[in-house]
């Protein structure tokens, strides 16, 4: 799977694409995608940045979804528990899952100018970490790595 986030792509196709592709996959599970679950990650596709639980929240209230926080929270944990989202620690926000339906460890590089994040998969399994690992007797069951830096764009607005 390519990183999604910072290279000019469909977005709309993106964003439809990835909301089918959960709807598919909470209809094979037997998942409840509830229509506020659904509209926070709908919100959560609209761009490629990270989104915090106000910020969402805000959203939601506007449109009449409920304008308490465990509204968001509970679809948020719902997207996060099943991958359809994922929580980005560094800016204490989330954003929707660019690889749903496939088992990965994400990769998130997030600008520190305009806050897009991209997201790759990385394999935990190989390399370093798992060597590091492998010497404590320590077994891996999630690992999420972020890198801080500047995307592309804002490189080149800099150099303009």
């Amino acid at each position: 799977m390519d990183t999604i986030g910072f290279d000019s792509h469909d977005h709309s196709a993106c964003r439809t694409g990835g909301l089918e592709t959960v709807v598919a996959q909470c209809n094979a599970q037997g998942l409840n995608l509830t229509p506020v679950r659904r509209r926070v990650l709908e919100i959560l596709l609209e761009d490629h940045r990270a989104l915090g639980a106000y910020e969402i929240l805000d959203r939601l209230r506007e449109e009449g979804h409920g304008s308490q926080p465990p509204v968001a929270y509970r679809a948020l944990e719902f997207l996060t528990s099943h991958g359809f989202a994922h929580k980005i620690e560094r800016l204490n926000a989330f954003t929707a899952c660019t690889h749903p339906g496939h088992n990965h460890a994400p990769v998130f590089l997030i600008c520190r100018i305009c806050n897009s994040v991209a997201e790759g998969m990385a394999e935990p399994a190989k390399g370093n970490l798992r060597r590091v690992a492998a010497e404590t007797g320590f077994k891996i069951e999630r690992t999420v790595t972020e890198a801080e830096g500047i995307c592309p764009n804002c490189q080149k607005k800099a150099a303009a």
